[in-house]
């Protein structure tokens, strides 16, 4: 496989001389030996968004340069949704594995859909996500893992699954977040991890190209910024994403509410517009298939769910998470988005930005090392 998010941790803590953790980016080739590292994940900032995002962004534009900075091109896992990413960058694992398999997902033997973002107590977080993380294995090895992030991530399925074994650094949203990075580092040797969401938001909402979000760019990029000028002796500072995105026109949306063909049979609907997973009464599986295929015809690769496990593009799929797939697997090409307006919250059909699917764009993520 490429070299991914996967690769992120790992390599970040070979850097502090954890046993056992393999550096597979070859960081140790142009970073000394570290007694703190931080690491500052960029929800939405993709590969392909980066000469766009450099117009507002004079930090990037200098890494695109080569000015400061190494730039890498990553790859996030399949499907490029925020929950599967930060949950393969704290395990090191794929999707398959740690069973985090998309934005949202059919709890097997119910009608159920968890979605990973408000997912609270239920079901048990080491349950529906049993590995260990990075952090934990840190933390076990003497080296301390802090991550920096919003009160309200605190205690949530998602924040364990992804986080589990770090400790805890609770930000409220009138501190200065750049500030107590930068403290945290300070502090004390070993991981500093931190995340920021409003690229993103603004890529959903306003879509990728608009005013805002240049606006969300340049705050990220003076977080970055404000970050790299004030690293201690003896630090690295690794910025990465979990996925890119592209705007999607309304004439490319399909409404699988809206059309009475593509609903006959479908028990569940999960996943999001970009990955659709289709969970189907029994013995519909195919005709729901053949439904999509055609009303989608060169839009999109419509699965069975063995078929799309012995893609690989999920990774190794442990027996125990393969339920979690819909029947039919609806994975979008092109700009192309599945809506499931009777299925999910009104806003979802009026975003602008999109990502999930396994195109260039979403799935190429950056590596600058600092």
């Amino acid at each position: 496989m490429p070299k991914s998010i996967c690769d992120v941790l790992p390599a970040a803590a070979a850097l502090l001389g954890a046993p056992g953790a393999v550096d597979g980016l070859g960081l140790a080739q142009s970073v000394d030996a570290k007694d703190r590292v931080a690491v500052v994940l960029v929800d939405g900032l993709g590969w392909h968004l980066l000469p766009e995002l450099a117009a507002s962004a004079p930090l990037l534009a200098s890494v695109l340069a080569g000015e400061v900075g190494r730039l890498t091109e990553l790859a996030c896992t399949f499907p490029s949704t925020t929950p599967s990413s930060l949950v393969s960058l704290g395990t090191g694992a794929r999707p398959g594995e740690h069973g985090i398999l998309g934005f949202t997902l059919n709890i097997p033997g119910t009608d159920r859909v968890l979605t990973h973002i408000v997912w609270r107590d239920d079901p048990p977080h080491a349950e529906w996500q049993p590995l260990p993380t990075w952090f934990g294995r840190l933390q076990r090895s003497g080296i301390a893992a802090r991550a920096v992030l919003p009160a309200a991530f605190m205690g949530s399925g998602l924040t364990d699954a992804a986080y589990r074994g770090a400790q805890f650094r609770p930000t409220l949203p009138a501190d200065d977040y750049t500030a107590q990075l930068a403290d945290e580092l300070r502090a004390a040797p070993g991981l500093v991890y931190g995340y920021t969401a409003e690229l993103d938001t603004a890529a959903h909402v306003f879509g990728i190209g608009s005013q805002r979000w240049h606006e969300a760019a340049a705050r990220v990029d003076a977080l970055l910024t404000r970050l790299v000028e004030t690293l201690p002796p003896g630090a690295a500072l690794l910025v990465t994403a979990d996925h890119g995105g592209l705007n999607v026109p309304p004439d490319a949306r399909v409404d699988l509410d809206a059309d009475p063909r593509l609903g006959e049979g479908v028990r569940v609907v999960a996943g999001e517009p970009r990955v659709r997973y289709l969970h189907t009464e029994p013995g519909a599986a195919a005709d729901v298939r053949a439904a999509f295929g055609e009303a989608l015809d060169g839009r999109a690769r419509v699965y069975l769910r063995d078929e799309a496990v012995a893609t690989g593009m999920f990774g190794p799929v442990a027996p125990q998470h393969l339920a979690r797939i819909g029947d039919v697997v609806v994975v979008c090409t092109g700009d192309a988005a599945v809506l499931a307006t009777g299925h999910e919250p009104p806003e979802t059909a009026r975003l602008i930005g999109f990502h999930g699917a396994a195109t260039p764009a979403e799935m190429a993520i950056p590596l600058i090392v600092f």
